[in-house]
């Protein structure tokens, strides 16, 4: 923790490129990435919820649950 603090310029220079990892008495404590890797594995994590969403719907679906009409959708919505 102490170098990467002494080296921060170079350490956001590598994690432009690559994750690098902080560690504090040996041990991982850290990781430092560059923020487009950030906002892709935001993204990631964005699409796996929707589709772990809308599986479940399927699954609900196919079990012959009630589906909201969609008059009743779109009154819901104000429109």
């Amino acid at each position: 923790m102490t170098e990467a603090r002494e080296r921060l310029a170079e350490v956001l220079d590598e994690a432009a490129s690559r994750p690098v990892y902080v560690t504090k008495r040996g041990r991982r404590v850290a990781v430092v990435i560059s923020a487009d890797e950030y906002e892709r594995l935001l993204q990631l994590e964005e699409d796996a919820e929707d589709l772990a969403d809308a599986q479940a719907a399927l699954t609900r679906l196919r079990a012959g649950e009630p589906t909201i009409p969609w008059e009743q959708v779109k009154q819901d919505l104000g429109l």
